[in-house]
């Protein structure tokens, strides 16, 4: 039986890497970005359908499901807003939560064979000793800090929900930090090292967090749609590195010596609420707030055992992400391809 895979958030930093994957190993593919969005060049382009749709808009998906009567159907829900503010803005629980329901009802009411859901590690419960974090079946926004990860925490639930009671054919997926080449601008750490490459950012936050290669993550989910277990949740982490571990390892990749000043996580939680509300107040996505330092703060302290024993899962070493990441800062940007098979949806 052929087989179709159906991308949600085709356009980010993820949906992109998986994109290319599937289409370099000749899949099928219905990949659903926003009205108005362009997508870059990609090879085999031609067996990918695109829709213009919205994931908080159910409708305007059912055109992912076109011309898959007899096909398996692999829906991989990567859409989400990343949103490092403290609570959480209604534009992100619309996208993150109530896309996810509108997503899992497409795919019960479709019977697809495979549903991936792309969370987050933000979704688990930190625990309060420093203990390796592994995988857990119960998600809670009660148990978790910040706007971002209390919608991660719900939709996550809600996906497990229908796991159990429904009969959705699910698999979950945690990554860490998402660090990689020919992101889209959305990525406040590949931002904050462009930035610092560039000798525009001299502060650098004294803690750090668990990064890992978005192409990874990508090989992972994909592999996780045939060896991964329904009902079964997986860390794909990397290691723990501190932001001066990469501000020094970019350095050294483009052999520069940009200087920077380590400031400690208590003195910037002084400016963090300020500087949130400054942000807000010009309409602009804030660059620290409490929430972001309260994550490089934690212990980030994650398994990936189990995604390595059953996926294959094994991410690689971060300066061969950072060299790449630096290097598509200065490459010719992707063209965006004049030809595509696109489907619009309208009332």
């Amino acid at each position: 039986m052929s087989r179709v895979y159906i991308v949600t958030g085709a356009n980010g930093h993820l949906g992109r890497n998986l994109i290319e994957c599937l289409l370099k190993a000749e899949q099928e593919v219905h990949a659903l970005i926003l009205p108005g969005e362009q997508m870059p060049h990609f090879p085999n382009e031609y067996l990918m359908d695109v829709v213009e749709g919205n994931v908080c808009d159910i409708k305007s998906m059912i055109p992912l499901f076109a011309d898959t009567e007899g096909k398996e159907i692999v829906l991989i829900h990567a859409a989400a807003i990343i949103d490092i503010r403290s609570n959480v803005s209604p534009l992100t629980y619309q996208v993150n939560v109530v896309g996810t329901k509108n997503v899992v009802q497409l795919a019960l009411q479709y019977r697809v064979y495979r549903y991936l859901h792309v969370s987050s590690v933000h979704a688990i419960p930190e625990p309060k000793v420093n203990k390796l974090i592994r995988e857990t079946k119960f998600f809670s926004p009660q148990k978790v800090h910040g706007g971002y990860a209390k919608t991660k925490a719900e939709a996550t639930q809600l996906v497990m929900d229908a796991i159990q009671n429904q009969g959705l054919p699910g698999i979950i997926v945690h990554p860490s930090g998402i660090i990689g080449p020919d992101e889209a601008g959305h990525n406040n750490i590949v931002a904050a090292i462009k930035n610092f490459v560039q000798g525009k950012l001299h502060i650098c936050p004294e803690g750090g967090y668990n990064f890992v290669d978005v192409r990874d993550i990508a090989h992972a989910c994909i592999k996780a749609v045939d060896s991964g277990r329904i009902g079964e949740p997986y860390i794909l982490s990397g290691r723990y590195y501190r932001m001066r571990d990469l501000f020094d390892m970019a350095n050294t990749i483009t052999h520069e010596k940009h200087r920077f000043i380590s400031m400690p996580i208590w003195l910037l939680k002084m400016f963090a609420p300020w500087m949130e509300r400054w942000a807000e107040h010009k309409h602009q996505a804030p660059l620290i707030t409490p929430y972001s330092l309260f994550a490089l703060a934690s212990r980030a302290n994650f398994s990936h055992q189990k995604a390595s024993c059953e996926l294959g899962f094994w991410p690689r070493d971060m300066y061969d992400t950072l060299k790449d990441t630096i290097r598509s800062f200065t490459k010719p940007k992707k063209r965006v391809y004049a030809w595509r098979r696109k489907v619009s949806f309208s009332q």
